[in-house]
């Protein structure tokens, strides 16, 4: 009887759960992806058209510069209401899941899918897997909300599987999404983490391949493409392509503190409708010289991928105007994903170094293999996640036969900015976003004893699988006098009813951080 009853709440606390929330998160979260990735297809056509209108016409250049003027305030206005769909999907869904920043699901959804698709009518270098993201983490509360209130325990579990979600339909890369959890999201391998992402990829997955044809729409971010296969002899290349990207992602990532600092510290008392202005106003400028500059950055990848004719010196400006547009838009909040763009940066920067080692001898048909390598280079350093940039690689960028290299000059960019202690571009968007929610608001350190409840959602689960509030800690555990004797089948780490946990956390809101541990263990009085 024993044994069937843990088997009994290993299935009903651990695995329905996840099938059902994983499942019907995943299918939503694809169905609305798709239609947004429709839409943007749109979206981006219709504003390429604009600058190529614009471009022919330049006396409505001032024009479209008077109407960006009204975007702009319109946008400060609404970032105002709604501060959750500023900036970075990614980065915001990462504090979401986390526990750092709350929202509202609802309005963050229907916010961040209709200003991203604004910002791409307008141009801002910024991508679409970031907004994917964060929709999926939406998606991924409401399912919770609208299905089980009393269960609000897989609330940040819910999420994770819609942000996986979001993040494989956006790229059509699902291991990656499924490492996105473990990797940048959470930091931390748990088989509770690895089982609700797996379920909400897999479904989504399964529903983008049955109504992408429907709507048009490719599952996969690029098409299949074709690489030498690499020699031992050249074990150089990855060594001196992980370098070279490596210390430009050092560069980038001060550059970007460097901005964020001009825009939000020294010209703090500017308006923010002024700087989002000055975001659109040099996009629109540079847009009406080349699209190059300008958009998400996914056409000139895959033109850099199938055309080696761009001259270096263009390239050199088209890396330099991308890389301070994007880091402008991000540092004012433009809603949009850093993804895509820090993709495109790897891309131009690989071509100038595929070119120039072609100049020195090296043999032509190696010019597209250099470029994928510098793209998993520029994931990797960038955002500080090297496995993620390795999946990624052989799922979206064809480098299964590959693979050692992949890892190699993975491993190289990471240790650069490793040596060089730059943070990544996330967890510096998450630091400035928590700096602007907490202000000036003090914190409180609370250290006190909580008792796991029976049927609590912490029954039958170890401490390292369960999402605690942030900032707690659960420094010890007294097993319940009756079961002190007892080992399961993880070696009595598995927390049971009538244990009491001695914990210690530090919180801005201490009824939000109660809510959630109570969600957790189970109602109770506070002991002190």
């Amino acid at each position: 009887m024993k044994k069937f009853s843990v088997y009994k709440n290993f299935f009903l606390n651990l695995i329905f759960p996840a099938l059902i929330f994983g499942s019907i998160t995943g299918i939503l979260t694809s169905i609305i992806v798709t239609l947004y990735k429709l839409i943007a297809k749109y979206i981006i056509e219709w504003s390429t058209l604009g600058y190529t209108y614009v471009s022919n016409h330049l006396y409505l250049l001032p024009i479209a510069i008077i109407v960006s003027f009204g975007i702009a305030f319109l946008f400060a206005y609404i970032y105002k209401k709604l501060p959750n769909i500023r900036g970075g999907g990614i980065p915001t869904s990462i504090g979401i899941l986390r526990g750092i920043i709350t929202f509202k699901w609802l309005r963050t959804l229907i916010g961040t899918f209709l200003m991203s698709l604004t910002s791409f009518l307008i141009g801002v270098p910024l991508g679409n897997e970031g907004p994917a993201v964060q929709i999926g983490t939406a998606i991924g509360r409401g399912s919770v909300f609208a299905l089980a209130k009393k269960h609000k325990a897989w609330d940040r579990y819910s999420m994770t599987g819609g942000a996986c979600a979001g993040f494989s339909v956006a790229t059509g890369a699902p291991v990656s999404g499924i490492m996105f959890a473990i990797e940048e999201a959470h930091q931390r391998i748990s088989p509770m983490i690895i089982i609700v992402a797996s379920v909400s990829v897999m479904f989504s997955r399964i529903t983008s391949e049955l109504i992408a044809p429907i709507f048009g729409v490719s599952i996969n971010l690029f098409p299949k493409l074709v690489l030498p296969s690499l020699q031992v002899k050249n074990i150089w290349l990855p060594l001196v392509i992980g370098i070279i990207v490596g210390l430009f992602a050092v560069l980038f990532l001060y550059y970007y503190r460097a901005i964020y600092t001009l825009f939000n510290k020294l010209l703090k008392k500017i308006p923010h409708a002024y700087k989002i202005f000055v975001v659109f106003a040099l996009t629109l400028i540079f847009g009406v010289i080349s699209l190059e500059y300008i958009s998400t950055g996914h056409h000139l990848i895959e033109k850099l991928l199938t055309d080696n004719k761009i001259a270096i010196y263009s390239l050199i400006l088209i890396l330099l105007v991308r890389s301070t547009l994007t880091l402008f838009a991000s540092s004012n909040s433009v809603t949009g994903g850093l993804f895509l763009p820090i993709m495109a940066l790897g891309a131009v920067l690989s071509s100038i170094l595929a070119k120039s080692l072609i100049f020195l001898g090296l043999d032509s048909s190696y010019y597209t293999i250099i470029l994928v390598l510098g793209i998993t280079a520029c994931i990797s350093s960038m955002m500080k996640t090297p496995l993620t940039a390795i999946l990624f690689a052989v799922e979206a960028l064809s480098c299964y036969e590959n693979i050692i290299y992949v890892v190699i000059v993975s491993a190289v960019a990471f240790v650069i900015t490793e040596m060089f202690r730059a943070e990544s571009i996330n967890d510096s968007v998450i630091e400035h976003r928590i700096h602007e929610i907490n202000g000036v608001r003090k914190s409180k350190t609370v250290d006190t004893f909580v008792t796991i409840k029976k049927n609590a959602f912490a029954v039958g689960k170890q401490i390292r699988d369960i999402f605690w509030p942030s900032n707690l800690l659960v420094l010890a555990v007294k097993k319940d006098e009756k079961r002190e004797n007892e080992v399961d089948q993880y070696g009595g780490k598995a927390l049971l009813d009538g244990d009491t946990l001695h914990i210690r956390y530090i919180t801005y809101d201490e009824k939000q951080t109660l809510d959630e541990l109570y969600a957790i263990v189970g109602e109770q009085e506070k002991k002190c």
